[in-house]
């Protein structure tokens, strides 16, 4: 039988025995869990024991395409990571795109399953269907760019893609990413760490096997409408400014985090935004493979005391807003700075700035001393402290090594006052979009299985202004971005399916999904046809990205994480201050408590514990994991 968009093959890579092994699963199995998260979340449920550690050899470690991957079309190239996470003790689940994901297909496999802890460090090297394990003692506490160097003058050749856990996953970060092309990381949840814990330095990758499409022609078709329409879209401006193109937006909506979440408004956002990006550091708009939009920001700085090297990329809105507005510094050198270290290093730039924003403030309370820091003043605004604190944290060194915890995990040595200060959902800080503005955003980073994330669902705005894409997924009743009601409910479920399929088929969400992005949810079911053959529906995705939900939902019932954890800081529920937000706070009621029991009523889930039902997860073709939750 024909196989379209994928190989069949996935690598088990057994670490303690330095043993490899290709299965070969029917392709029953790929219509089910596709790719992606759900094929890690299989492999996780499958092969890592409940309450497992999740920096122990135990946790596996899956790196999973998907039945698209590598296809010639705009937002083709994605990975996902998938284990138990260190930062939360929940699951942990992050992408990446970039060129190693489609070269990973070309080289011959599907995902690979990571197991158990090699004696030594080793890297994987792949090349046209062949696999090795090879020494990497030589590459252990070297930068990812150095790494990236050393690889290719090995083995000969410029053009390998390497994926690679940095000097933070050595040194276990919590926060962790693991990186490509020392510039796009799977950042969130810190798998960086699980990897280094494994003593996996990298993946290599090489190949030129690429899977047969089912129907090319209607493939190059979707891929030239894109192309046509890229400039009459509402992407095209992260061709020109990135993701930072929203940092000014943000601010006047009141919904740029500032001072640790104390505003929504910073003073200094103009000298942070994507346009003064664009008119001083930014030298090259970059890309991933096959894709039209170019969105990925290089900047160089050569002067002054914040030197910046182009090949570590340059700063997205996230970035900017934690090292940035977060911090209180307008400092665009620094801040690119930080991102050059927290790409060098192996760091998520959320989780990195946002911790050391919760240190300031800590700081400026007098919670936290100068004698804690070993002398530097965190304090808001302060640009060199901020830069030195994210290389202390990466190396673990003097307070460093507290902040390395993440912020929950250091607010717990200070006691409650310092609790108080956390802005993070299940120990994962939270991204720069606030839900006192998008309040469907609130009831996402509660629920989300692992931890406060802005790329689960659509934003509110989204629903009023793009109403022929969201009847396509049967939402016809758009609602004010500052209310909580039980459409408001769907809105967020139903979204969140489609996302959470995007994250099966590792689609990119600049280029595919439900609202102002490059192709719609109907373009997204034609791809998936033209690339595998498969029937595809809008419904089909929805269904995939159900399926999924609920399979990171079961890990976490599993792990006994359900409806307590779902929960929102502190923070969220006290006023704001300045700004177009200000005096605006959630609701813990209306936002929160009330908003959870419809989600978990319209999920199917158990609305005591927020766990799936055995009902909800048989209609989804997941009985296994039913008997797995009831202990049979």
């Amino acid at each position: 039988m024909t196989r379209y968009g994928y190989h069949g093959k996935i690598l088990h890579v057994h670490l303690d025995e330095l043993r490899l092994e290709v299965e070969t699963p029917p392709e029953s199995f790929y219509r089910i869990y596709v790719g992606g998260s759900a094929l890690g979340l299989y492999y996780l449920l499958k092969h890592t024991p409940a309450g497992a550690d999740p920096l122990g050899p135990e946790n596996t470690l899956t790196l999973a395409l998907s039945v698209l991957t590598g296809a010639a079309i705009s937002g083709q190239s994605r990975i996902t990571a998938v284990a138990k996470s260190p930062l939360t003790g929940a699951v942990g689940d992050s992408q990446a795109g970039g060129f190693f994901p489609a070269e990973l297909k070309f080289a011959g496999f599907d995902a690979l399953v990571i197991h158990g802890k090699a004696p030594a460090p080793v890297y994987l090297w792949i090349h046209d269907g062949e696999a090795e394990l090879r020494p990497a003692e030589h590459l252990w506490g070297k930068s990812t760019g150095e790494v990236d160097d050393l690889l290719k003058e090995a083995l000969g050749d410029e053009r390998i893609q390497i994926l690679q856990t940095g000097i933070a996953g050595e040194n276990g970060v919590r926060f962790a990413a693991i990186m490509n092309m020392a510039n796009r990381a799977n950042g969130r949840t810190g798998l960086g760490a699980v990897m280094g814990s494994k003593n996996l330095k990298a993946v290599v990758v090489r190949g030129k096997n690429r899977p047969k499409v089912a129907d090319k022609k209607g493939l190059n078709e979707l891929a030239k409408w894109g192309a046509q329409h890229f400039a009459d879209s509402d992407v095209y401006g992260l061709g020109l400014l990135g993701t930072a193109e929203v940092v000014l937006p943000q601010n006047k909506a009141g919904g740029l985090p500032t001072h640790n979440w104390e505003s929504g408004a910073f003073a200094g956002c103009e000298a942070i935004s994507g346009e003064r990006m664009a008119e001083t550091i930014l030298i090259e708009r970059d890309t991933c493979y096959a894709c039209t939009v170019r969105c990925k920001r290089v900047v160089e700085i050569r002067e002054g005391p914040y030197q910046v090297e182009a090949r570590y990329g340059g700063p997205e809105y996230e970035t900017l807003a934690t090292f940035g507005s977060y911090c209180g510094i307008d400092d665009l050198a620094a801040i690119s700075l930080a991102n050059q270290y927290c790409n060098a290093y192996g760091m998520d730039t959320i989780s990195c700035g946002a911790t050391i924003a919760w240190a300031m403030e800590c700081f400026e309370r007098g919670l936290i001393t100068a004698a804690d820091t070993g002398g530097l003043e965190l304090r808001f605004g302060d640009a060199a402290a901020m830069v030195s604190m994210v290389e202390m944290i990466a190396r673990r060194q003097g307070f460093g090594a507290v902040l390395a915890e993440g912020s929950a995990r250091a607010a717990e040595r200070l006691g409650r006052d310092a609790q108080d200060l956390v802005v993070a959902v299940k120990k994962q800080e939270l991204p720069a979009h606030m839900p006192e503005v998008k309040r469907s955003l609130g009831l996402i980073y509660a629920v989300n299985p692992f931890g406060a994330d802005h790329q689960s669902s659509e934003h509110d705005p989204s629903y009023k202004a793009y109403p022929a894409r969201m009847a396509m997924l049967g939402l016809t009743e758009a609602q004010p971005n500052r209310v909580m009601n039980e459409e408001k409910v769907r809105f967020a479920l139903r979204t969140q399916w489609l996302y959470s399929a995007l994250d099966t088929f590792n689609m990119c969400q600049f280029v595919f999904g439900p609202a102002w992005h490059l192709y719609g949810p109907d373009q997204m079911a034609a791809a998936v046809q033209n690339i595998t053959g498969w029937d595809a529906t809008v419904d089909d995705l929805l269904r995939v990205g159900e399926r999924r939900l609920n399979l990171l939902r079961a890990f976490n019932a599993r792990e006994g994480i359900g409806r307590e954890q779902d929960t929102l800081p502190k923070k969220l529920f006290q006023p704001r201050k300045g700004g177009k937000s200000d005096g605006i706070a959630l609701d813990i009621e209306t936002d929160l408590e009330w908003a959870k029991e419809r989600y978990y009523a319209l999920s199917g889930w158990d609305v005591a514990t927020g766990a799936p039902t055995r009902a909800k997860l048989e209609t989804l073709d997941l009985a296994w994991v039913a008997d797995m939750l009831d202990g049979r």
